[in-house]
């Protein structure tokens, strides 16, 4: 039973979000609260498995609350929003910077066309959210040094690595990916001699949010991958909802709208297969954290074509799922530190 405390200051919309989450036999709400203050304390004595936070609440915001949630008493916290501007998404992503590690779109009501699939998606994700169970609140994530799961790999093995020319970075992740994406992306310099090609798992409506909360920290350009549009050295492309991205013949991004791939869409499988096969060994491969196996096994396809392949390590990761899976099965020359991966990527396409 998946226990799920509720942050949420309208009366209303707590027992809307009570009735969606118990219509699952598998999900408890054992609690409700009307602010950030409240729900700190009912962290503290209940111990859910799961919080869902709205943002704005009175006394204490969400951000606040989660920010001391995730100090005090560590518990995966689920943001649930029902607006969309701008500087609503801006406070959602700086939660997530402080620890949450999702964001759902609040459900529309009974009527609405896109209730079934909405109510789906938020019961799937606090239940997938209360399986991970160690959360790192990311700014204290400072260790340097941390053993691989393969070796030793450090970031001076790019000096001693075959000499080829890499003319695309493919990156890859899920749960906990928006703060492993800024990371990366605030540390790539502004003459960065690749094109980035990103897939991020997100609910559906977040994914501006994050292109925009990305650009703010980040040297380089950051947008939505357009059908059509040939990528630049020096520029990220995130891809965009709904549709599965691959790179073409050229450099030329690719949107359709294909089935989901193991319920993916965008897939991480489908941008590194494409890559894999237009690039060979001309490219290098991320999988940063995230739960599942999204991409691991293309990770390791573009290995074999000669790509190199980083994972982001185990002590880095929110959830070890993805990145995990691509170093059990043989998809990662190299398993680093969060901050290191930037250097790597830097050490490679700069300097390689």
């Amino acid at each position: 039973m998946v226990k799920v405390l509720i942050a949420e200051d309208s009366v209303v919309i707590q027992e809307f979000l009570k009735n969606i989450l118990e219509s699952d036999p598998d999900i408890q709400v054992i609690e409700m609260v009307n602010n950030g203050e409240k729900a700190i304390e009912a962290v503290k004595r209940t111990r859910p498995d799961v919080v869902t936070m709205d943002i704005n609440m009175p006394v204490l915001n969400g951000f606040d609350a989660t920010r001391i949630i995730m100090e005090a008493t560590p518990t995966p916290i689920v943001i649930v929003s029902g607006e969309w501007d701008t500087k609503k998404v801006e406070t959602i992503f700086l939660a997530m910077e402080a620890g949450a590690i999702a964001c759902v779109a609040r459900p529309p009501g009974a009527g609405h066309l896109d209730h079934e699939s909405s109510t789906e998606e938020l019961i799937r994700t606090v239940k997938s959210m209360s399986e991970v169970k160690v959360i790192k609140r990311w700014p204290r994530l400072q260790k340097k040094g941390v053993c691989s799961l393969r070796k030793d790999a450090t970031v001076s093995e790019a000096a001693i690595m075959p000499a080829r020319e890499i003319k695309v970075v493919a990156i890859g992740a899920s749960v906990g990916g928006p703060i492993a994406l800024q990371t990366i992306l605030a540390a790539i310099p502004s003459d960065f001699h690749a094109p980035i090609v990103i897939v991020q798992h997100i609910s559906a409506g977040f994914t501006q949010g994050l292109v925009e909360w990305l650009s703010m920290t980040s040297a380089i350009p950051v947008r939505l991958g357009r059908h059509g549009e040939k990528i630049l050295p020096g520029h990220a492309y995130v891809a965009p909802e709904h549709c599965q991205m691959r790179v073409m013949k050229d450099g030329v991004i690719s949107l359709r709208e294909d089935a989901p791939q193991e319920g993916l869409r965008p897939s991480v499988s489908c941008l590194f297969r494409s890559i894999a096969d237009v690039y060979g060994k001309n490219a290098a491969g991320v999988l940063l954290t995230g739960m599942g196996r999204d991409g691991a096994q293309e990770l390791k396809l573009m290995k074999d074509n000669g790509a190199v392949t980083i994972v982001q390590n185990e002590e880095t990761s929110v959830v070890f799922g993805m990145p995990g899976e691509a170093v059990r099965i043989g998809g990662a020359a190299y398993v680093l530190p969060l901050e290191d991966i930037a250097q790597m990527l830097e050490g490679l396409v700069n300097k390689g």
